[in-house]
């Protein structure tokens, strides 16, 4: 499958209703299953686990910048390398038990919640904005090679593969705290592109060109709108 046919088959899923809210899986045969289907599957089949090519997030948002730029909101992007690379999460997490050596899209599918209006004017109602990355391009413009090695060293994967909360949220803060965004990091550029969007302050439409140029480059997403009325990709 290429990037269109994942968009289609997420969009056909969420159309008949037969994607569930929140975390899912994509097959290897086109086969789209909840965490909880997955887990189930896996307990009885561990060989599930290097099925997974994608990872998709079904949701809404009350918040027009969250449909204009869905992967600033995007915090588990190590977790998924991470997944990738041989290790797991202790605890509970949203990609289960073991690592996913085939993971190769994050799939995050979003509409708009219909109990806020926007005050901005922004019109977002009958949509569903998909948004598709590789994670490999990703997590080599994010630098998380370079991050992980810096923050595990030697750890062996063989031996121990677990990572600690803490080696967690080392590599995330080093990870958002970078200015790939013009001259923002992660965090700045989500909170101006909120004010931009849902705030109505129009006086940072330069810096919101600025991060929506390095938005495109750092993170190369494939993204379609869909009217759910029509399910044909539109414009806005």
């Amino acid at each position: 499958m290429d990037e269109y046919q994942i968009m289609e088959l997420v969009k056909d899923r969420y159309r008949t209703g037969s994607i569930k809210e929140a975390n899912n899986f994509l097959l290897n045969d086109t086969t789209i299953i909840s965490k909880k289907s997955y887990e189930h599957s896996y307990l009885h089949n561990s060989f599930t686990s290097k099925q997974v090519i994608g990872y998709v997030y079904n949701g809404s948002t009350m918040l027009v910048s969250d449909l204009e730029f869905p992967i600033l909101r995007w915090d588990f992007i190590p977790c998924a390398y991470l997944y990738k690379k041989g290790y797991i999460i202790k605890g509970p997490n949203r990609f289960g038990p073991a690592p996913l050596p085939s993971l190769k899209y994050i799939i995050y599918n979003i509409t708009r919640s219909m109990k806020y209006k926007s005050i901005t004017g922004y019109k977002f109602q009958d949509r569903l904005v998909i948004e598709l990355v590789d994670l490999d391009v990703v997590a080599n413009n994010l630098n998380l090679p370079k991050i992980v090695s810096s923050v595990l060293g030697p750890k062996l994967i063989s031996k121990n593969n677990v990572i600690e909360d803490d080696e967690r949220d080392d590599i995330n803060k080093r990870m958002i705290n970078q200015k790939l965004f013009g001259d923002y990091s992660w965090v700045d550029a989500w909170a101006i592109v909120y004010q931009y969007f849902d705030d109505n302050k129009r006086k940072l439409s330069k810096e919101v060109f600025e991060i929506s140029q390095a938005y495109h480059q750092v993170f190369r997403p494939y993204r379609v709108v869909y009217d759910t009325k029509t399910w044909q990709p539109v414009l806005v």
